[in-house]
Parts: structure tokens; C-alpha cells; sequence
């Protein structure tokens, strides 16, 4: 919500500058290109449920203080610029402590689904929330939707007060020291489990997963429909997404094979639903998108967790969100790009055939190792549990 609400007040402030708006997104995920693996490092070095209860303060604070500034009518663009950099910043330590701290909630025997229902409800929310961000600002307007927002934050706030510490799983913390971060990258590249499953995410959510661009360009530009219908698209395509995520949150433990099947039915689905040649087919066809968008990327996150040492998935977590949406500034400027110069249809096209190729690759070398990046996977999950 606050990010569409964001963007909506950079097109009134700007008069629909979209060089304002990419600035703004830029700034938003920057802090994510840069110092991603450095807020890994602090999820791993201190109590989790203690930096959430900072995080998620500071970010209802930010909410809060747009919304007021946006209500009063006393913004400025600078100002804007200035909250979502300081956004992205507090999002870079948030990310993977809140990732990791779902294995704390409840411990090793229920790990696997408690994993795949948080990763199933942060994939949704990011398909949801636009569609609600959207209803908000058309009915009462934008500042509302960041007051929406700052508000939510208390009831995060309440429920991690509430929790008992001394029931909480908490890993080893790693101390204080140097190499931290090269420890990390060390610790992944030596596992082909974790690597290879990245690299095949980095590629899938740069350049597959645009619909946010891609779903308007389809709507508005082949099918000349209005916002009402570019509204309903988007339900269609989280409709798709809940059914993907409910089928996730049932899946007790991922395997590598799933993730390459899924990997290469949401490149198809993607690549089927940019040559459907109706608006009516376009809506039926991201159901079956959605499904599979969530349903590969519940299970990357799942298996990034479980394969996972506990001490180390902080930092972990913290390359993984550098890789799944560390790409978005690149990814998604390159679709409206490619939609611009030749159309929407072939934009979503081309974000499935490289996501195809790139599980297609990913394949072959698991082919070409005969089977040793699976048995990596599957010993470095079992080494993972037995630690936790």
C-alpha cells in the first residue's frame, strides 16, 4: 500500500513525471543493492523479535509522517524522495530478520510450513496490496492509504510484545567480529543447494516478475481497457496467487526438482498469457500465472531457510532478498522499455522465455553434475533441521 500510494503522490506532485517516479523507486531500492547483506549480518548478530520491534516502529513512523505531510498539503518531491531512501534503509535490516525470525516462531518440527506460509503471505501482499492501495486512494484518497498504513503497524507492534521470549526458538547469535559477510558468501558457494537455486531466482523475479508493469501495459494498451479493468486484472492474477499460496503452506518440504517444475510452468504460463488474444482469456490465463509465480517462489524462499545452517540465515536471508528484489530496478524499467519500443505483448513474452532459458540452464547443470547439486540440496537440508 505505501508504495502505490507513494508512487501516485510523486505523479500528482510531478504532473506525471515518470522520470520522478523511476527516481523514486530507485531510491526506495537502493539501500537494497547496497547494504542487503549487511542487514543479514545484524538479523544474525542480535534478537530478532528486538530489531523487528525497531523496524517496524520506524516504519509506521515513516507512514505516518508522509500521511500527515501529504494530508496537510505541505509536501514537497524532495521530502518524498528523502522518506522512501529512508524507507528502503530500515526495509534492508527488516527483510531477512523477519524472514528467519518465522523458523523461531515455532521451532524445527513445524519449520517447513511455518516458512511457507510467511513466504506465501509476503508474495501475496506484494500482488494484494496495489489492488487495495488502489481501492483506498480512489475512495477516500492518498494520504488515507499511508494513515491506513502507519496504523497496521501497531497491531505488529502489540503482537511482538505480547510473545513470550523464553518460548521462542532463537539460534546461536554470531558474535561481533570481522568477515562476516565473506563467511556468508563462502558458506553459499560452497553449497551448489543454495547458489544455483539463486542465481535461477535472480533471473525469474528480474525479469519474469513485472506484472505490476506489464499487467497495465497489457490492459490499457492491447486490450484499450480502463482502470476498472486493469483493477479486475489484478484480482484475477492475486486470485491466482492466493490458490499458490494455500498449495504452498501444504508442502512439507521443497525439493530442487520442484522448484525447476514450477520455475518452468510459471515461464510458460507467463509466455501464454502475453499471446492470449482476448481481454476475457488474458483475465483466465493469470490464474494459472499467479498460481505458479507463488507457488516457485514460496518454494525458493522454503528451501533457501531449510538448507540453511541457523546461525548463518540471517546473512543468507539477507543475500536472498538481495537477489529476489534487488533486480527490480533494473527488471522493471527494461519491461516498460521493451513495451514501449515494441508492445506490451512481447514485454510479457520476453520476461517468460528468459525466465524458461534460465531454468533450462540451471537444468542442464544439474544434469551435466549427475544429480550432485540434488544431493547437496537434500544434505544440506537434513544438516540444517538436525542444527536447529
Amino acid at each position: 500500500m505505501q508504495r502505490v500510494a507513494q508512487d501516485w503522490l510523486v505523479l500528482q506532485l510531478t504532473h506525471d513525471s515518470g522520470s520522478a517516479l523511476g527516481i523514486t523507486t530507485g531510491l526506495q531500492f537502493l539501500p537494497l543493492l547496497l547494504f542487503s547483506l549487511w542487514g543479514g549480518v545484524i538479523a544474525d548478530r542480535y534478537s530478532k523479535r528486538g530489531i523487528l520491534m525497531v523496524t517496524q516502529a520506524a516504519m509506521g513512523g515513516l507512514a505516518l509522517l508522509l500521511g500527515m505531510l501529504a494530508l496537510t498539503g505541505s509536501v514537497r518531491i524532495w521530502e518524498v524522495y528523502l522518506l522512501a531512501f529512508a524507507l528502503g534503509l530500515v526495509t534492508v535490516v527488516d527483510n531477512p530478520t523477519r524472514q528467519a525470525f518465522a523458523v523461531e516462531m515455532v521451532g524445527a518440527d513445524g519449520m517447513a510450513n511455518a516458512i511457507a506460509l510467511n513466504s506465501a503471505v509476503f508474495n501475496l501482499a506484494r500482488i494484494a496490496g496495489p489492488a487495495v492501495a488502489g481501492l483506498v486512494i480512489g475512495f477516500v484518497g492518498t494520504p488515507a492509504a499511508f494513515l491506513i498504513n502507519a496504523a497496521s503497524y501497531g497491531a505488529v507492534l502489540i503482537g511482538l510484545k505480547l510473545m513470550r521470549p523464553e518460548e521462542l526458538h532463537q539460534a546461536r547469535r554470531a558474535p561481533r567480529g570481522s568477515g562476516q559477510l565473506r563467511e556468508a558468501l563462502s558458506y553459499v558457494r560452497a553449497r551448489p543447494g543454495l547458489w544455483m537455486p539463486l542465481i535461477l531466482l535472480f533471473f525469474v523475479s528480474t525479469f519474469g516478475m513485472n506484472f505490476q508493469v506489464t499487467t497495465a501495459l497489457m490492459s490499457r494498451t492491447v486490450f484499450h481497457t480502463g482502470a476498472g479493468a486493469f483493477g479486475f486484472a489484478s484480482a484475477m492474477f492475486a486470485l491466482g496467487a492466493l490458490g499458490g499460496a494455500l498449495l504452498a503452506a501444504r508442502r512439507s518440504q521443497p525439493t530442487l526438482r520442484l522448484l525447476l517444475a514450477t520455475s518452468f510452468a510459471f515461464s510458460i504460463f507467463e509466455i501464454v498469457t502475453g499471446l492470449v488474444p482476448s481481454y476475457l482469456t488474458f483475465l483466465f490465463a493469470l490464474v494459472p500465472t499467479g498460481v505458479a509465480m507463488i507457488t516457485y517462489t514460496t518454494a525458493s524462499n522454503s528451501s533457501t531457510q531449510l538448507n540453511t545452517a541457523p546461525e548463518m540465515r540471517g546473512r543468507v536471508m539477507g543475500l536472498y532478498m538481495l537477489v529476489f528484489l534487488g533486480g527490480t530496478p533494473l527488471g522493471s524499467p527494461l519491461a516498460g522499455w521493451v513495451a514501449e519500443v515494441a508492445g506490451a505483448r512481447l514485454s510479457m513474452i520476453a520476461g517468460g522465455v528468459i525466465s524458461m532459458v534460465a531454468t533450462i540452464v540451471i537444468s542442464a547443470v544439474l544434469v551435466r553434475r549427475g544429480g550432485a547439486g540434488e544431493r547437496s540440496y537434500a544434505r544440506s537440508a537434513e544438516l540444517a533441521r538436525s542444527m536447529t
